[in-house]
């Protein structure tokens, strides 16, 4: 029974962790999007038309892991309260 409790614990603590990582990527993903379309609209010649699109991209994808990270970390949150 104690081996339970400890390990109960140990996923709380994971959960809460990864609250604390998906607020820092909450805040960061859109702040990155934001930037990489003013990138867009600023940028216009050749070289830096690529660095824009490029953080463009890895923003997006930022977004999305953001999206898959809070679902996690929820399910997580979820598991620890209500196991059994």
């Amino acid at each position: 029974m104690h081996l339970k409790t400890i390990n109960k614990n140990n996923d709380m603590e994971k959960g809460f962790r990864n609250t604390l990582i998906l607020l820092f990527l909450l805040i960061l993903s859109p702040l990155f999007l934001n930037i990489s379309f003013k990138a867009l609209r600023v940028f216009t010649t050749s070289p830096k038309i690529f660095i824009a699109y490029s953080l463009f991209i890895l923003s997006i994808f930022l977004t999305l892991y953001t999206v898959y990270f809070g679902f996690k970390t929820i399910k997580t949150i979820l598991d620890s309260l209500f196991k059994e």
